[in-house]
């Protein structure tokens, strides 16, 4: 069986998309008991999901872990359905000229320390992501830049306070690696702590990890949602290997990659397996992005940037690459589809996204024999996970090559490829991703911006901060597109600072007996598996 939610264009066809999947099942009565294999395609960085922005991290270590709101796990593919985790009575609505939000929280939760959480826990947390410290990380600090202070008057009271309206903010605080810390953690051993150390309120408690191998979980008795979770536990098994991924699945001594897997996978998984195997497919809220390190020479220079991007055939890519990896959709800044996306019309119109190849390779042969790099050589870092990293980052390689730049491929595991992007800065150019969680384009072209924690091209651009202040403080559709549309200009072609490759596309193939489980737009969301249960009817 194949469930299927369609390419999103607005609120309301995300709605409809998932209940249109919803009823193509029977209502069934969730069983409680069994164990849930899984296998995850890369190495965990840390623990911390105030710093890490990888599936790695997040499949492993999300079901530890409480956040204050969260997506619908029911309906996880809408843009606007957020329930609460750690709030009791539903999503507050602002007050105060829709500046002040206030939400109430639970009572009698406990971390799997036996510490109670209150209000002060869920502060601590958020004035760590959005307040932090000198040397400090916090990889989503530029999704808060509305926020003036945090507050929690009482043990059971969060007040946010903005400093103007903004559309982002609850979605922002939504985010699946907004992990709930403990106060007396955080005071007592610093904000570094949890990079190696767990101590969650979430529906499993840790186990234990072997590196390289698994990470094992167990159900928390005292978990607050009555009934929840089903599972006894789980275990997230290591397998950076897809084809051991898919044997594993085959074979089943795992149900389900939570990531995704290209299509010859899907379609073999079935062949082999029959209706022991149900598919869900969707559109990805992720992007691999090309990043050059604005402090190497001679990526300082706009004009060799924009070369590169100039060469890049994705229109023809789109078609070729979509047959053997997780890629598919052309598009800019913006997840394809929604309705602050760049149209066709307009995207053609940008370097690099042209569908007159020829010229723009002209364009970009020019432009670097004008920068003085005609002969251009460079290494292009890229990270070692099977899928689409390294099917795309060979396909630019060659994309590169038609235009005389010989480019080869520093290719390096999760956990050194991050050390290199984020710390040493000793590339000349790299592979980077924008892989977001809900579809939240406001907060999720923040990437680009060069005080964004998560963007490393270390360059600079006072144009692009004003347009986004801009941005952040307009509640009018049509004026957020008008801005949308010069900052994407600015960033993919006027300074070419970094640039869009080929959208994901997500296919989830996985054991029939896997129930409970949604398909999002992101392998970041729902992911706190106290929803799943397994079908022993079907085992």
């Amino acid at each position: 069986m194949t469930l299927k939610s369609p390419k999103l264009g607005t609120a309301m066809a995300f709605g409809a998309a998932i209940a249109l999947s919803a009823s193509v099942a029977v209502a069934e009565t969730p069983q409680s008991g069994g164990v849930l294999n899984f296998v995850v395609g890369s190495k965990i960085p840390s623990y911390d999901g105030h710093i890490e922005s990888t599936f790695g991290m997040i499949h492993p270590i999300r079901p530890f872990y409480s956040v204050l709101i969260r997506v619908n796990p029911d309906n996880p593919s809408s843009p606007t359905d957020f329930v609460c985790d750690l709030c009791v009575g539903g999503v507050p609505a602002p007050t105060e000229g829709s500046t002040k939000y206030t939400f109430k929280i639970r009572k009698g939760v406990k971390f799997h320390d036996g510490t109670p959480l209150t209000s002060a826990d869920i502060k601590a947390t958020f004035d760590k992501i959005t307040f932090p410290p000198k040397g400090a990380v916090s990889n989503r600090k530029a999704y808060f830049k509305a926020v003036k202070e945090i507050t929690a008057p009482d043990p059971e009271t969060l007040v946010f306070k903005l400093k103007q309206p903004s559309g982002s903010f609850i979605p922002s605080v939504a985010m699946p690696f907004n992990f709930v810390y403990s106060k007396k953690d955080l005071d007592t051993h610093g904000y570094t702590w949890h990079q190696k150390n767990i101590n969650g309120s979430g529906a499993f408690k840790f186990v234990e990890h072997k590196a390289g191998a698994y990470v094992q979980g167990e159900r928390n008795k005292d978990y607050y949602v009555k009934g929840r979770p089903y599972l006894d536990g789980y275990k997230a098994i290591s397998a950076p290997k897809m084809s051991i991924r898919l044997q594993a699945i085959r074979g089943d001594r795992a149900a389900i990659e939570f990531r995704g897997f290209p299509p010859k996978a899907r379609d073999d998984l079935v062949k082999a397996l029959g209706d022991k195997i149900t598919v869900q497919e969707s559109d990805w809220n992720c992007v691999l992005v090309v990043t050059p390190n604005h402090k190497v020479k001679p990526f300082d220079d706009p004009r060799v940037r924009r070369a590169l991007s100039l060469a890049i055939d994705r229109w023809a890519g789109s078609k070729y690459l979509s047959k053997i990896a997780i890629v598919k959709t052309v598009a800019g800044v913006v997840f394809p589809g929604h309705p602050l996306a760049a149209t066709e019309a307009e995207l053609t119109k940008i370097a690099g996204f042209s569908k007159d190849i020829k010229a723009s390779r002209a364009e970009a042969r020019r432009l670097l024999k004008e920068a003085g790099h005609e002969n251009l050589e460079f290494k292009f870092h890229n990270r070692g996970v099977d899928q689409p990293y390294k099917p795309v980052g060979t396909w630019l390689i060659g994309q590169w090559k038609k235009i005389g730049v010989k480019a080869t491929q520093w290719v390096q595991p999760s956990t050194p490829f991050y050390a290199t992007l984020r710390k040493q800065y000793n590339f000349d150019v790299s592979m980077d991703f924008n892989c977001q969680s809900i579809v939240n384009p406001i907060a999720d072209i923040s990437k680009f911006l060069p005080s964004a924690g998560n963007n490393y091209t270390q360059g600079e651009d006072a144009t692009l901060e004003k347009w986004y202040d801009q941005l952040l403080k307009t509640a009018d559709p049509k004026e957020q597109r008008i801005i949308i549309r010069k900052y994407e200009k600015r960033v993919m072609e006027t300074m070419a600072t970094q640039y869009p490759t080929l959208w994901w596309y997500k296919i989830n193939p996985h054991r029939s007996y896997v129930k409970g489980w949604k398909i999002a737009p992101s392998h970041y969301l729902n992911q706190g598996l106290d929803n799943i249960w397994l079908d022993k009817s079907k085992m």
